[in-house]
């Protein structure tokens, strides 16, 4: 019986924080592209891309990644090419969670840094970064096809 007492105070003591969080309010439910895109051309389900084949000469091409469904929610991306570089990325999906809004982000100027799907996982959004990935990954094999 000693130990029960300090153990109830001190359960309750731990719980109260968590009785009076509330999350942060105001949060987007898609992120803003990275620069102005322009308006994305018809494209199949399949995620394929659109328009003819492009050369360094080209229009820019609008890819669209496959949606990847993950635990938090579904994941996609629409990739800008400007002939073989990677112009703009934009989230056409994502998890409405605080974490992932503040993640897309770092993983858009990441990939426009690498330039490839080859990019860190963002820490405390771990599921929706290799949801992005994947996706981009499905836009980058796309545009090679």
């Amino acid at each position: 019986m000693k130990r029960a007492l300090p153990v109830l105070i001190l359960t309750v003591a731990g719980l109260v924080p968590l009785w009076r969080y509330e999350p942060s309010a105001g949060t987007a439910a898609t992120a803003q592209p990275a620069a102005p895109a322009p308006a994305p051309s018809p494209t199949s389900s399949s995620g394929a891309s659109s328009g003819a084949s492009s050369s360094s000469g080209d229009a820019p091409r609008t890819v669209q990644g496959t949606a990847v469904d993950t635990e938090k929610g579904t994941v996609q991306v629409e990739v800008v090419f400007e002939g073989d570089r990677i112009g703009s990325v934009r989230m056409l999906q994502q998890p409405n969670h605080p974490q992932t809004t503040a993640a897309v982000p770092t993983l858009i100027e990441e990939t426009l840094q690498a330039q490839s799907a080859d990019i860190d996982t963002v820490s405390g959004a771990t599921i929706t970064s290799e949801g992005y990935r994947e996706s981009l990954q499905a836009a980058l094999d796309a545009k090679g096809a």
